[in-house]
């Protein structure tokens, strides 16, 4: 259960995450899903994170791959992206992205949504629009 009784909302699973996410509502869109990161390679689910303008990217801290989230890649030379860090400090993450879905089911927005995994702490650290169709494909690119 999300803890709201601080400055910082607080989580403990991915269900925390996801209900931060929905009510985060990037540019004011409902969110309609919510995908949990899970590393291609082992599974892992702890993430040390690079977000910027209109991208991320997720690098596993158990096997050491890193994916592009959602369309990053295409984005990614002019996204100037930063190593995200909770405010405590920590840097290694639960991850999960947002969607915003639009009546044909294409992608309208993306938001990425952390979960400090040394203090819980929840956070959505860049979402972005997406500008062309089909989309519908990008769900499975969390």
């Amino acid at each position: 259960m999300i803890d709201t009784s601080g400055e910082l909302w607080r989580g403990e699973d991915f269900a925390d995450l996801a209900a931060f996410i929905r009510e985060y509502q990037a540019e004011g869109y409902a969110v309609g899903e919510v995908t949990e990161s899970v590393c291609g390679q082992c599974g892992g689910r702890a993430f040390r994170v690079l977000a910027g303008q209109d991208a991320a990217q997720r690098t596993c801290t158990g096997c050491g791959t890193s994916e592009f989230i959602v369309d990053s890649a295409d984005y990614w030379e002019e996204a100037e992206p930063d190593e995200c860090e909770c405010p405590c400090g920590g840097d290694e993450f639960a991850a999960a992205v947002g969607f915003s879905l639009r009546p044909d089911g294409d992608v309208r927005w993306v938001s990425l949504g952390l979960r400090c995994l040394a203090d819980g702490t929840l956070g959505v650290y860049t979402d972005w629009k997406i500008n062309y169709g089909p989309s519908a494909h990008l769900v499975t690119k969390a």
